[in-house]
């Protein structure tokens, strides 16, 4: 902690006035823009500020300059959802109750968020995120008035890989200041860039040391962009603006590749910044250990505002603050991987790490943690182990749990009973972090698309890690690509009994297949299920069941449903109403609302979708327009050979214009390019148009 040295009752006047002074210049006046800056997976290291050698940040070294810099920051728990839970509403994660990136929703009832405390004080709350885990389904949209969060979902990709360019956010984020920069604002800007996978473009890569790095410069970039704004606007002086990131990155120092898993600093350790209005206290550093649960406290104290009762963290601009420990814990391995879950608390001297094999590192002499402390230092040890045990784990299971939502995964063949609260010894993680890398490379094979490699070697790691739910999901997943629909729905449904917070993104995937076999009644049910957590996904599904019924109409009021923002549709959908649209007579209307779609590709704001050019071709067919067509199911297939929708509807096109030798021909492409049971059995009958029937 920063201690006033006394030197004489005279002199411990004048220091104890200068603090009182201190602290009065802390105060922000009223009506001040404050400005939340999240950049994901960001380690502190990694930055020259914090003795780094990573690539140059001019923007996070201005904000270093004008404000004060906490040397010593720590994350409460390694991935994202988590821990942006505790960095807007200063609650520890056992206290708000999300513990995963899936699974868990923050209650912004029981737990306000500062957007939601500067609301009720008249300010204008907005946020632009870049990551599909902070959705506003979540919960993490509480209190913000205008909120953000979209993007397109990749089908067969990870949550991590679910995220937009910053760039996109920082047009939104402008934007909105735009409409609210003359009255008191809360905006939270939320970068996803150093998250994996690392692909920095031009001149971020050849500029960096290392890809990762690379990506911090570009977030570094548009940081510099958002206060370039604020300086226009004459609002940067006037902030209160503060920047941190959520968690770090593994980077291999312990032998995790990314994070969730292990609670070493390099995971922890996170940049945290507090620049004041009109350069207060510019230039201090501290290096006292602090944690994310306190930029609630130290924002509302600073605009002089009282804090929440019972907050953990603390104002961090007093003129004296407590020493304290800082609380961290990652559930992910319980949950996801059904191995133990770990803790820690770090002081200002040692970090203790508690799971099956407890470890003590003296961070101050030993900073990459390599000497474990633990039978040399019994006494530190011992204080930081009570300390712990004092804090409650309070491990509750993910996902429903009323009587009637288990009912009605009962009724649909989920078991819900939970292995995260199972009791009983589990593995340490660090003694299986190199179970990942097979997981890793198993994923690998899928986006090459060599997935019988693949499934082989995710059939062996759940055969000897049952309990690792995110093996069972890829399983599952890479079951369904094949047409191995029995094997897919065996590994989802136990994805789901191990891990009950993954039933609502598993139902989504069991409506997938029961669409795929004609089992419509049990398709909707399950996408029902999703509506809660994911409606905008639901509403897709319950639109292309209507369309498998040929109820337009309800196919059209789903479709629409599941659109998200107007503004900016989610693609998906936007295919499928346009589908639905020339199914009910109106292909002009569906060629119109491609046409958007195709300006926002062409402008990246989106990326190449599949099935966009068979349903323009499909329009084109309607209208008469049979060379485009023709072209455009052309364009789909050399983009997406793997899609059985332009093969089958060039072949009807085949069919219509009497082309009939090139049918077959047409069908064998598509079984090259995807040999399930479903293309060998539609290729194989000879009756063409029983084949285009199906």
């Amino acid at each position: 902690m920063r201690r006033l040295v006394r030197r004489g009752g005279a002199l411990a006047l004048v220091l104890l006035a200068a603090a009182c002074s201190d602290r009065r210049a802390a105060r922000a006046p009223e009506g001040t823009p404050v400005v939340l800056i999240s950049i994901d997976t960001l380690r502190a290291d990694h930055l020259r500020a914090w003795g780094g050698t990573g690539a140059a940040t001019p923007a996070i070294d201005r904000l270093v300059r004008d404000g004060v810099r906490f040397d010593n920051a720590w994350a409460q728990v390694p991935l994202t959802l988590p821990s942006h839970a505790t960095l807007l509403t200063g609650r520890l994660p056992y206290e708000h109750g999300v513990r995963s990136n899936i699974g868990y929703r923050l209650d912004g009832e029981r737990f306000p968020t500062l957007a939601a405390d500067l609301a009720r004080a008249g300010y204008a709350t907005g946020a632009a995120v870049s990551a599909y885990v902070l959705r506003s389904e979540t919960g993490i949209s509480s209190g913000f008035q205008f909120f953000d969060d979209s993007l397109e979902v990749l089908q067969d990709q990870p949550l991590g890989a679910q995220q937009r360019r910053g760039d996109g956010t920082l047009a939104s984020a402008l934007a909105w200041i735009d409409g609210v920069a003359s009255r008191p604002f809360l905006l939270w800007f939320h970068l996803f860039e150093p998250h994996t996978p690392y692909e920095p473009p031009e001149p971020f890569r050849s500029s960096a040391p290392t890809p990762y790095d690379g990506e911090i410069a570009k977030s570094d970039s548009l940081v510099g962009r958002l206060l370039e704004d604020l300086d226009r606007r004459g609002l940067y002086d006037r902030s209160l603006i503060v920047l941190v990131s959520d968690h770090g990155e593994g980077l291999g120092d312990h032998g995790e590749m990314e994070h969730g898993i292990l609670l070493y600093r390099e995971t922890l350790h996170v940049p945290f910044v507090v620049k004041l209005p009109g350069g207060r206290r510019a230039g201090e550093v501290s290096s006292d250990p602090v944690g994310l649960d306190d930029v609630v406290p130290t924002v509302l104290a600073a605009l002089g505002r009282p804090a929440p009762e019972g907050l953990p963290g603390r104002d961090l601009l007093a003129a004296a603050v407590p020493d304290r420990h800082v609380y961290s814990e990652t559930l992910y391995p319980r949950i996801h991987l059904g191995w133990s879950e770990l803790r820690s608390l770090a002081g200002d001297r040692f970090h203790l790490i508690e799971g099956p094999d407890p470890e003590l590192y003296d961070y101050r002499a030993d900073p990459d943690e390599r000497a474990n402390l633990r039978d040399s230092e019994r006494r530190g040890f011992a204080e930081l182990r009570g300390e712990l045990e004092a804090i409650p784990l309070d491990l509750v299971a993910a996902g429903p749990a009323s009587d009637e939502e288990r009912r009605k995964l009962a009724a649909l063949g989920y078991l819900t009973g939970t292995a995260a609260s199972d009791d009983g010894p589990r593995d340490d993680p660090k003694r299986r972090i190199g179970e990942l890398v097979k997981l890793q490379t198993a994923f690998e094979l899928v986006q090459q698309d060599r997935l019988t490699e693949a499934l082989e070697k995710l059939r062996r790691l759940v055969a000897s890690q049952p309990g690792m739910v995110d093996a069972q999901i890829q399983l599952a997943a890479t079951a369904r690509r094949l047409g191995l629909f029995a094997e897919a729905l065996e590994h989802y449904r136990e994805a789901a009994r191990l891990s009950p917070g993954h039933v609502e993104s598993v139902a989504v995937e069991i409506a997938k297949i029961e669409l795929d076999l004609g089992n419509l009644d049990a398709a909707a049910e399950n996408a029902r299920l999703a509506l809660p957590s994911s409606p905008d996904e639901a509403h897709f599904l319950l639109a292309a069941i209507a369309a498998r019924r040929s109820d337009w109409a309800a196919a059209e009021t789903e479709a629409r449903a599941g659109l998200g923002d107007a503004k900016k549709p989610r693609i998906p959908a936007a295919i499928l109403l346009a589908e639905i649209l020339g199914e009910r007579g109106d292909p002009q209307a569906g060629l119109a609302l491609l046409a958007g779609v195709q300006e926002r590709i062409r402008a990246n704001e989106a990326p190449p979708a599949a099935t966009l050019d068979s349903t323009l071709g499909d329009l084109l067919a309607r209208t008469g327009r049979e060379a485009e067509a023709e072209a455009a199911f052309r364009r789909e297939i050399e983009a997406f050979p793997h899609t059985e929708e332009a093969y089958v509807r060039l072949a009807i096109l085949f069919a219509a214009q009497h082309r009939f030798e090139e049918i077959q021909p047409t069908l064998e492409a598509m079984v090259r390019a995807r040999p399930t049971p479903a293309t060998f059995e539609l290729a194989d009958l000879r009756d063409t148009g029983a084949a285009l029937e199906r």
